[in-house]
């Protein structure tokens, strides 16, 4: 699959979905698939970028994913940072560590999630609660604050 038809197939699966401001969800996925890209990431990268959240938020199955003409190394990356239900923070992050690529992945996702503006739309406790989990994630994967 090309990069736009991954975009395209993204696009479609979060399609009606909004995000905790209330913007399409499909501005997260540009946000993340960019900030891969600006970070050097691979098009395998950027490919898991733009579904990084779709087995998670349930817009695309696992196996709608392995059924996809998607090189392996994508599915890898998509399925490492696919947060599973009861999962501790420490096991989520060993994965997305031991997958090949996904930590870049991730770091964007990161990156666009606890941005300032971003953030400051939210309720306060929200803005409070989501900005530590997003710090206790990063120290567990190693990156720096922001």
């Amino acid at each position: 699959m090309t990069l736009a038809q991954v975009e395209a197939l993204a696009r479609r699966a979060h399609e009606g979905q909004t995000d905790k401001a209330g913007r399409p969800y499909a501005d997260h996925l540009q946000a993340v698939a960019d900030g891969v890209r600006a970070r050097g990431g691979t098009d395998e990268q950027i490919a898991a970028a733009w579904l990084h959240d779709a087995v998670e938020d349930d817009a695309l199955s696992e196996d709608g994913l392995m059924a996809t003409p998607l090189p392996r190394g994508v599915k890898d990356m998509v399925l490492a940072v696919t947060r599973r239900g009861g999962e501790s923070p420490e096991t989520y992050t060993a994965r997305i560590l031991a997958t090949p690529g996904a930590l870049l992945v991730k770091e964007a996702d990161l990156a666009h999630n606890a941005d300032p503006a971003r953030l400051a739309v939210l309720d306060e406790p929200t803005r409070t609660r989501l900005a530590a989990k997003y710090a206790r994630v990063r120290a567990l994967l190693g990156l720096s604050a922001g």
